[in-house]
């Protein structure tokens, strides 16, 4: 793993915890930055920031529960994973209800720690690159005129282009050409294309 596949950033109040953490993650390739406590990582964080967030469940000021209650106030997507001596089931389900990525409790098995922030940060990856395609096929639609998108949806429906022409009052030949003139503004050489890239317009 490398270093450009995010950071994983570590929130607990006991330094030796935080030491032999970035240590075991350092040896296995995962770039670590690490924090005594919630409000720190908060102060800091920047959403363009790629990566996963590892804390400790209770800690002195703002707890992991209360954490990641500020992130959703904020409308932060980062994967949470909550990692606890004081583990119970109630919660759990709190952190998980909360959208934690994971809940694991101490003392863990460093494989499973490791698989468990792998999966964490390659949810970052994917959901990061969702938007950027998101955001680009946006950029390019705008391109469209509003006849455009009118014929763009009902191709994307399924429609075909004599149901297109009825359903808009216009004839076939006008159709064909409209879709020409989308296939070329949103730079698409199929139509699977140009109803994947519909789709990821949302």
């Amino acid at each position: 793993m490398t270093n450009e596949d995010g950071t994983v950033f570590l929130i607990d109040d006991d330094p030796g915890v935080r030491d032999s953490l970035t240590l075991l993650l350092s040896l296995k390739g995962m770039r670590t930055q690490p924090f005594a406590n919630a409000e720190s990582f908060i102060e800091t964080y920047r959403p363009d920031w790629s990566g996963c967030v590892l804390t400790d469940l209770r800690m002195p000021g703002m707890t992991g529960l209360e954490l990641q209650a500020v992130l959703r106030e904020r409308q932060v997507d980062v994967p949470v994973v909550v990692l606890t001596a004081h583990g119970d089931v109630a919660t759990a389900r709190a952190a998980l209800k909360n959208g934690a990525f994971d809940f694991l409790e101490k003392p863990i098995d460093d494989a499973m720690l490791v698989d468990v922030l792998r999966n964490a940060l390659r949810a970052d990856r994917e959901r990061r690159a969702t938007v950027t395609a998101r955001s680009s096929a946006d950029a390019r639609i705008e391109r469209l005129t509003e006849r455009e998108r009118e014929i763009l949806m009902l191709i994307a429906a399924g429609h075909q282009n004599r149901e297109i022409a009825t359903q808009l009052g216009i004839s076939p030949r006008t159709v064909e050409v409209h879709k020409a003139r989308i296939m070329e503004k949103l730079e698409c050489d199929s139509l699977a294309e140009l109803i994947r890239m519909h789709l990821a317009a949302g």
